[in-house]
């Protein structure tokens, strides 16, 4: 039988076809699921779990690898896969098993599309489970219908005020000037008919301004003639075809954004397009100059007024975890009924403009103390959170698992054009280059590394939009950068907008040289957050006097007073120590892991363990006015997972030289009787004190928020017995408490 070619050609093309058909049927009938990742607290990574005909289940590791990470990764939103883990490494899940030898390729849309066993069908046990662990950067959502009621409102996509004046556009951020809307890819300017307060409030809360006030459109108006001195018909030309008009746009003020608002594009047959073709404008207020404006249309104004709500946590500028203060003490908001009209009653009380985004499930992180407010209802007016309507948290029975969060809009200010990254292996990581003008030329160059640390990094990555630093590099030898050092000698608070509000060296001073010495970062979405339990820490306190034979190997590691020196060892005494459990949480969103690698750990023969950081707290003993009476430090004798909240794997554990580390939802204690848990108050004569701790006190771990690594009791001993009372983390009182916390002892003493 003869065959042509072209023949064949199309007999195969028409095979290809029918198994293309015979693939989009099966598609078209394949069941509907659902995919979560549990066993941690870590929102990218865990247990890969089904919902599969209405009960949740797991995946069996048996031939899976990375390609069906990847297919679930991008199903669940992220980008990829970063790993995938075998043997229940996220603890053992419940249910059916649902999945079993899953094949794919790499380019399903989904794991139903994947090969498999079939539903159900499995010789796995739940040891078998599988985990993964995906990319933190999220894929890019579709987009989402608009909410607006207009009938020719379809698309709003970006919102910008175009300054008219010469000097407003050379300065940022840009608060004034005429109103334009993206729709449909094209540039629209709004006519100024009807335009209201509302309006350009709900503008300037989307541009990241708090407030707005009428600006002089006289003014506008005037610069609107005088350039459109040219004969009627073209005016009339201009405003129908040249300027592309929103017809008009009616918002009440409380809205967070346009799409909420009622916007009507002017349809082609509308003419002409806008009335006497005059623009809107807007003039929006900064925080600075709406607290100015309120301040001085107060009748009785109390400056310097401590605030009451503030953000924790969060990787970027404007964004973290609520906390309001109530009766002395700082607490959370639980996110029942949360939404973005009160979470924007947040962000512009901080001086935000309005919210991008409510978030819930403590996304952000967990708070660690009471719980404040529940079913906060705003209508968006307020001037703080405080007069929205709420419920009593204790009331509904709210966990910190609830902790409500927020993305707040915030200002251009072009800090993201002044530095950059250069020669690392992704956009988060590498050497850090400043742009600087020499003799009226622009050059980008690099930081000295001699100083650089954590507090600078963090500066550098939020300013770019990367979240926390994972890491300070004082040597990048293995990137390449711009080379030149610019800058050096910088010391930052952590808490600036933009490295270049640091404190630095006005002329360059770099022992080093520059090159391989040259400062660097890798940033992340996700840190740590490590915090005390302050109750426990007042609970367990007591004193023991030690013998020194007991003694020896804690006074080979210099976990005594220096007074132990001068002592007859091992049979010449008894050193007094004031001993006490402390169990650190890790509430943040990544796990708490020493910086070092484990080849650089120090064995200590005496203890028979490694040390992974040198100094992992600080225990002082304070009098009233600071100074310090006694001292101990705590080094990572073993930095592990003792216990973890319910459903969460431990993950560290310090037998047979395993890793080290504190898991997020997981906590560390050290009990009261292991060598060097106290602090030695052998030469400490009776009376008052502070005591204190300090948690990772150099900073060399990566935490998203450090304020409340410090907890404080006060501290009572009569030389016989000692009290602990009033401990609290160092966050979690208000300003006036914390100062009373200081003050009491030392008034006391005046007045008698």
């Amino acid at each position: 039988m003869n065959v042509s070619k072209s023949a064949l050609c199309l007999m195969i093309a028409s095979l290809s076809c029918l198994i293309d058909l015979c693939r989009l049927q099966q598609r078209a009938g394949a069941p509907q699921i659902q995919l979560r990742l549990a066993g941690t607290r870590v929102p990218n990574e865990g247990r890969l779990e089904v919902l599969y005909n209405g009960q949740w289940g797991t995946v069996c590791d048996d031939d899976f690898n990375i390609e069906a990470a990847n297919v679930a990764c991008k199903q669940m939103g992220y980008e990829l896969a970063m790993n995938w883990a075998h043997s229940a490494k996220y603890g053992q899940g419940n249910g059916p098993i649902w999945m079993d030898n899953v094949r794919c390729s790499g380019t399903e849309s989904s794991l139903v599309e994947c090969e498999s066993n079939g539903w159900g069908v499995t010789d796995c046990k739940h040891s078998e489970d599988v985990g993964i662990l995906c990319s933190t950067n999220r894929l890019r959502a579709p987009e989402q219908p608009l909410m607006a009621t207009a009938q020719h409102t379809k698309k709003i996509e970006e919102v910008r005020i175009k300054p008219i004046l010469a000097r407003a556009k050379a300065s940022m951020p840009v608060t004034e000037g005429i109103i334009e809307i993206k729709h449909h890819g094209r540039w629209r300017q709004v006519c100024d008919q009807d335009w209201t307060l509302n309006n350009s409030r709900v503008v300037c809360g989307m541009l990241g301004f708090p407030g707005e006030i009428q600006p002089n459109v006289k003014f506008y108006r005037k610069l609107w003639n005088l350039k459109m001195k040219v004969p009627k018909s073209r005016v009339k030309m201009l405003s129908q075809k040249k300027m592309y008009w929103i017809h008009k746009v009616t918002c009440s003020g409380h809205e967070p954004h346009l799409v909420y608002c009622n916007v009507l594009v002017s349809p082609k047959k509308l003419k002409p397009a806008c009335i006497n073709g005059m623009h809107a404008v807007v003039k929006c207020l900064t925080a600075t100059q709406l607290a100015k404006l309120n301040e001085n249309n107060a009748k009785k104004g109390s400056k310097n007024k401590e605030p009451v709500v503030r953000l924790r946590a969060g990787p970027h500028a404007g964004e973290g975890r609520v906390e309001v203060l109530r009766n002395g003490k700082w607490g959370t908001v639980c996110d029942d009924k949360w939404n973005l009209v009160s979470a924007s009653v947040v962000c512009r009380e901080l001086g935000y403009g309005s919210a991008k985004e409510a978030v819930f499930g403590a996304q952000l992180g967990q708070g660690l103390g009471p719980i404040h407010m529940n079913e906060v209802l705003c209508t968006g007016r307020e001037k703080s959170i405080t007069e929205c309507k709420f419920k009593e948290a204790s009331v509904a029975g709210c966990q910190h698992e609830e902790d409500a969060a927020v993305k707040c809009n915030i200002p251009e200010m072009g800090y993201s054009r002044q530095v950059r990254l250069a020669g690392g292996r992704s956009l988060e990581e590498g050497t850090v280059e400043v742009l600087m003008e020499v003799k009226g030329v622009k050059k980008w160059g690099t930081i000295c590394g001699e100083l650089w640390g954590l507090n600078e990094a963090m500066v550098v990555c939020r300013q770019l939009g990367l979240g926390f630093a994972n890491h300070a590099l004082q040597e990048t030898w293995y990137w390449q950068g711009a080379g030149e050092v610019v800058m050096s000698g910088f010391q930052c608070i952590g808490n600036e907008m933009s490295i270049l509000h640091c404190r630095h060296h006005s002329v360059v001073h770099c022992p080093r040289g520059g090159g391989r010495y040259s400062a660097g970062v890798t940033c992340t979405d996700h840190a740590s957050d490590l915090i005390l339990n302050a109750d426990l820490v007042q609970e367990s306190a007591y004193l023991e006097d030690r013998p020194l034979n007991m003694l020896e190997c804690a006074h080979e590691e210099e976990c005594l007073s220096k007074s132990a020196d001068d002592m007859s060892w091992p049979y010449g005494g008894h050193r007094r120590l004031l001993r006490f459990t402390s169990r650190i949480h890790n509430i943040g969103r990544a796990d708490f892991v020493p910086r070092n690698g484990r080849h650089t750990w120090v064995w200590h023969e005496c203890h028979r363990h490694y040390h992974s950081i040198e100094v992992f707290t600080h225990y002082d003993l304070l009098t009233h006015n600071g100074s310090k009476v006694a001292e101990g430090h705590k080094a990572s004798f073993c930095l592990e997972d003792t216990s973890c909240a319910k459903g969460i794997q431990k993950r560290y554990e310090c037998a047979n030289f395993g890793e080290q580390g504190i898991t997020v939802g997981c906590w560390d204690t050290y009990r009261h009787d292991i060598d060097c848990q106290w602090v030695d108050i052998t030469d400490v004569s009776p009376g008052d004190y502070i005591f204190q701790v300090i948690i990772n006190p150099k900073h060399e771990v990566a935490e998203s928020d450090f304020q409340n690594n410090m907890m404080r009791c006060r501290c009572k001993y009569d030389g016989h017995r000692i009290w602990l009372h009033n401990c609290h983390t160092g966050d979690a009182y208000s300003t006036d408490l914390e100062e009373k916390f200081e003050n009491q002892q030392r008034l006391t003493s005046n007045l008698v």
